[in-house]
């Protein structure tokens, strides 16, 4: 019979491997990986990610490494921007194809002539030895398919082929439209570190290192991929995995021999960057947030709050008012928690101020 776990150290688990019960003095990139990358649709979530676990974190430490081609913005997992490490967007990528096809066969329908293997084909000529911003890349492909809406030639390029958002959008400081330039032009040439069953078997268990132990379809659910169990029941039967029963009878995966939090571990106010995975994706999400509490943060307009954990738990959301922090309660917080937040909030505006 598999070991039991309860609700609080299922959430001092999750924070501790996401240094969110204590903020940690290491590198950014070492944080990125432990993450396996940050959502970045929003520019600025990751600067906010890496703020909330990182002691003393300084902005320009992300745009050097941005500049410098070791870590990448584009899409991936799920065709969503992450930010991440240049060399594992190298072989995460290929993962992604599926769910990027299906994405592409969308945009193809809307289509009035034009065959989307030869807009691929067209745009990945275009951005040969090139950066084109959105707007130019789609002018250009319109060009050559006169008729087509240029947004959606855009967009069955992004998900036909490998591309960088490139600096200076995406650096702390920076502005502009997205401006794409080729994976390959970009981070350099080579090889994928993994493919195929042992790349798929290798994004389990980084999920499972960061984000761990966890139900199959939290694992799908992140990685955007589908028909993951069989390959981790594999893992668990061949001892690289361990089984363990959640506090609402789910069936959990963990790396083995990686250690359980105390549940008793304090656990200080957090702010939550925006889209930040840690509560972002659906499924497992209990271990941080009374569903009903989380679906009153969700917009219409599909735009991510920043989340306010009091206690490890979803209490609240915050955003940005020019440089100033609003923070909304979405239930009771005692004075010591409210304490707390008070000072998470005082450190994002010196955070701001100061940068």
């Amino acid at each position: 019979m598999s070991r039991a776990i309860t609700l609080r150290q299922w959430n001092r688990t999750l924070l501790s491997r996401q240094h969110l019960a204590r903020r940690i003095d290491e590198d950014a990139i070492e944080v990125l990986d432990r993450c396996v990358g940050l959502q970045s649709q929003d520019p600025r979530a990751a600067f906010f990610g890496l703020w909330s676990r990182i002691e003393g974190f300084d902005p320009t430490e992300l745009d050097d490494l941005l500049v410098g081609r070791d870590v990448v913005r584009m899409a991936l997992l799920r065709s969503t921007v992450f930010l991440i490490d240049a060399e594992d967007a190298r072989w995460i990528r290929p993962l992604a194809g599926p769910t990027l096809r299906r994405e592409l066969s969308v945009h193809a329908r809307r289509l009035a002539d034009a065959d989307a293997e030869q807009v691929v084909a067209d745009a990945e000529e275009l951005l040969t030895g090139a950066a084109l911003s959105v707007g130019e890349l789609g002018r250009l492909l319109a060009q050559r398919h006169p008729g087509e809406n240029p947004a959606t030639l855009t967009a069955i390029a992004r998900c036909g082929l490998p591309l960088v958002q490139v600096p200076p959008r995406g650096l702390w400081r920076g502005r502009g439209t997205p401006t794409y330039r080729l994976f390959d032009e970009w981070a350099g040439p080579g090889e994928p570190a993994v493919a195929d069953d042992s790349a798929r078997a290798d994004l389990v268990r980084l999920y499972l290192r960061g984000f761990g132990p966890a139900t199959v379809d939290a694992i799908q659910t992140w990685s955007g991929l589908t028909g993951l169990r069989p390959l981790v029941e594999r893992l668990e039967a061949d001892w690289e995995l361990q089984k363990l029963t959640g506090p609402h009878g789910e069936t959990l995966y963990d790396l083995e021999g990686l250690g359980l939090a105390d549940p008793d571990l304090p656990a200080p106010a957090r702010l939550v960057a925006p889209f930040d995975h840690v509560i972002g994706i659906a499924a497992d999400r209990v271990r941080v947030a009374d569903p009903e509490l989380f679906r009153r943060t969700v917009t219409a307009n599909g735009r991510s709050p920043g989340f306010v954990l009091v206690d490890g738990f979803l209490a609240g959301t915050w955003r940005l008012e020019g440089d100033e922090v609003r923070v909304d309660y979405l239930r009771e917080v005692d004075r010591a928690g409210r304490g707390e937040v008070d000072d998470e909030v005082d450190r994002l505006r010196e955070f701001l101020a100061a940068r």
